[in-house]
């Protein structure tokens, strides 16, 4: 008669535990979700400002046409962008269309002056700053949710209920993962 209960409180605390563990991981994929909706949000209100400083720009630089439509073409794809790894493509070539951007205002004195400019300057840097902000938040429950997924025995109920690791957001050059400078003094 013991052993039968010996059995049964093991089968019940495996139970328990099993029960924890999914849960757990079900807490860290809304997690995830949550923090990628963060990064959402600041790269929306990022491709708002774009069009904006573009059109400042051209108003000193009207000639500059290629260099705004490549501005133009990276937002439109960033804004297309469906998954992690095709957000971060874009990501890329949107920061080298604004460093582009940027360099062509270097050329106008007045242009860097210009008060409308010089806030949306800042409106873009304190942008960057949250988007950095919510990509490191993003990036360690990535990180949390995928070291449960792969920890034993914890994999084997991850394994078990088709919970997969998730994608880190992060940028292939180094100098992209710091904030861009967007000064013009």
């Amino acid at each position: 008669m013991i052993p039968i209960f010996v059995v049964l409180g093991l089968v019940v605390i495996l139970a328990l535990y099993a029960i924890g563990i999914y849960n757990k991981l079900v807490k860290l994929k809304n997690l995830v979700a949550e923090a990628w909706s963060g990064i959402d949000v600041q790269l929306k209100k990022r491709y708002d400002l774009i069009p904006n400083l573009v059109e400042t720009v051209k108003g000193y630089a009207a000639h500059e046409k290629e260099t705004f439509e490549s501005v133009t073409r990276a937002r439109t794809a960033a804004q297309q962008a469906t998954t992690v790894e095709a957000q971060q493509a874009a990501e890329k070539n949107l920061s080298g269309a604004l460093m582009n951007l940027v360099a062509v205002a270097e050329r106008y004195p007045e242009l860097k002056a210009n008060t409308n400019f010089l806030e949306l300057q800042n409106m873009l840097s304190v942008v960057e700053g949250d988007l950095e902000k919510a990509r490191r938040y993003y990036n360690g429950n990535v990180r949390e949710q995928n070291t449960l997924i792969e920890s034993f025995p914890s994999n084997l109920i991850a394994n078990a209920f088709g919970f997969v690791k998730s994608v880190f957001f992060e940028l292939d050059n180094p100098a992209h993962k710091e904030n861009p400078s967007v000064k013009f003094a």
